[in-house]
């Protein structure tokens, strides 16, 4: 292995690490030598390529955004093909269609994906206080707008940038909410088809 690929390996095992890290114990949680320890990494490595705690938060946002557009891309497959000239009239099986993998990924992102979601959340809140971060999260955050714009294209909204926004603004509240929300802690396991009734009433406020 050349030495390229073993940096840009060893980059992705420190950023992962730091964002189990985070989901774990908040971002107090996160510092150089804790990074190098859950990556099994000798002491010096994170500061070795992350010279700076705000360059190490913002590799998370980039490894968040990566992973995050993986499940999108692998759960929109059944959703339609964006196209420059969208019909004006989607069929409700579309919508369906649609509503049916945006539920799947949220699903995913609600159990197997929680603590990966929680940590997004956490680190988000940094950008806040730290002017520096603020591009980097804007860059991680425009793939799945960028993405929810093709497929509500297709699906033929009018204006897809603004009904991505929106969409996309729902699903963040919603997981947030679910997750870390006031009646996180009481509300029922999440089920697949509750979430895909609520994702088509998404879509369809979107698209109106």
């Amino acid at each position: 292995m050349h030495s390229s690929e073993r940096g840009s390996d060893r980059r992705t095992l420190i950023a992962d690490s730091a964002i189990d890290l985070v989901a774990a114990a908040g971002l107090r949680g996160l510092t150089h030598r804790a990074v190098d320890g859950a990556a099994g990494l000798p002491a010096g490595s994170t500061s070795y390529y992350f010279r700076t705690r705000t360059a190490l938060i913002g590799a998370c946002y980039a490894r968040l955004a990566e992973l995050d557009l993986g499940d999108f891309d692998g759960d929109a497959t059944s959703s339609p093909s964006p196209s420059p000239s969208p019909s004006p009239s989607p069929s409700p099986t579309d919508r369906d269609a649609v509503a049916a993998a945006l539920a799947a990924l949220l699903y995913r992102w609600l159990t197997s994906g929680r603590s990966r979601q929680l940590a997004r959340f956490e680190l988000s809140l940094e950008a806040a206080r730290n002017p520096e971060l603020a591009t980097e999260l804007h860059r991680a955050g425009q793939g799945s707008r960028d993405r929810a714009a093709g497929i509500l294209a297709a699906l033929g909204a009018a204006r897809p940038g603004e009904s991505a926004e929106l969409l996309v603004a729902w699903a963040d509240g919603l997981l947030y909410d679910r997750l870390a929300g006031a009646l996180a802690r009481t509300r029922p396991a999440p089920d697949l088809a509750e979430l895909a009734a609520v994702t088509r009433r998404m879509i369809d406020a979107a698209l109106a």
